[in-house]
């Protein structure tokens, strides 16, 4: 159930900031905004609730999760998409939870506050 849910938030999350808004920057990593994404939602999981839930937390999180995965810069909403469905495969979703359970791990483990 919490697969199905995070992916739908994902993709929507994705899909509405496509529409009528165009990419704030000349480039965008596409694997930032889903690795956020996924962060956000399995934070707030029951699994997860008994990890700090601060900022600090949650970009470290965030940012250990992003230096273990490779990154996917786009220069518009086109490859911005493309990129997306590539990396929306099971096999890739389960790729890139890893990386961000184990991130969850590990700063539970050492915060850095």
């Amino acid at each position: 159930m919490i697969k199905f849910i995070y992916i739908s938030l994902l993709t929507q999350h994705l899909t509405t900031s496509e529409k009528g808004k165009q990419m704030d920057k000349d480039y965008i990593n596409v694997m930032e905004e889903i690795v956020s994404t996924l962060v956000n939602v399995l934070m707030m999981s029951p699994d997860y609730q008994t990890f700090c839930q601060c900022s600090k937390c949650r970009n470290d999180i965030i940012s250990l999760s992003l230096n273990s995965l490779p990154s996917h810069y786009v220069t518009s909403d086109e490859g911005r998409k493309m990129i997306f469905e590539q990396l929306n495969t099971t096999e890739n979703r389960k790729w890139i939870n890893k990386r961000i359970i184990s991130a969850i791990h590990t700063v539970g483990k050492f915060p850095k506050h």
